[in-house]
């Protein structure tokens, strides 16, 4: 089990900057993929940025060159550093946690409660 926790979101206007925070209940080391979705009114989840155990990190098109993905094990957080923010990039957004256990061919995904990213014009 991994609960998970994030902070960070608000109200900022177009082209300024926040950071979303993910603090996981146990050691993230072990944990292969973190992750930070985000879901818009009437529309579906979709990945923002991922970073596996190893360091290595995808983005979506839409936010490449402005979000930023890092985890620090030593404090078992994620942070999603988000600037140059956009309207479009108005949605509550969730820390994902993907446990892949190859033995058992088993996959677990553990979600965050949501954190709204409110960007205004």
């Amino acid at each position: 089990q991994v609960q998970l926790v994030e902070s960070g979101g608000g109200l900022v206007q177009a082209g300024g900057s926040l950071r979303l925070s993910c603090v996981a209940s146990r050691n993230i080391f072990s944990i292969n993929v973190m992750g930070w979705y985000r879901q818009a009114p009437g529309k579906q989840r979709e990945l923002v940025a991922g970073i596996t155990s190893g360091g290595r990190t995808n983005y979506a098109d839409s936010v490449k060159g402005r979000f930023t993905i890092s985890r620090d094990n030593a404090k078992n957080t994620v942070y999603l550093q988000m600037n140059s923010l956009e309207p479009e990039d108005t949605a509550v957004y969730y820390c994902n946690a993907r446990v892949v256990q190859p033995i058992v061919a088993r996959t677990t995904d553990y979600w965050g409660q949501g954190t709204q990213v409110t960007v205004s014009s």
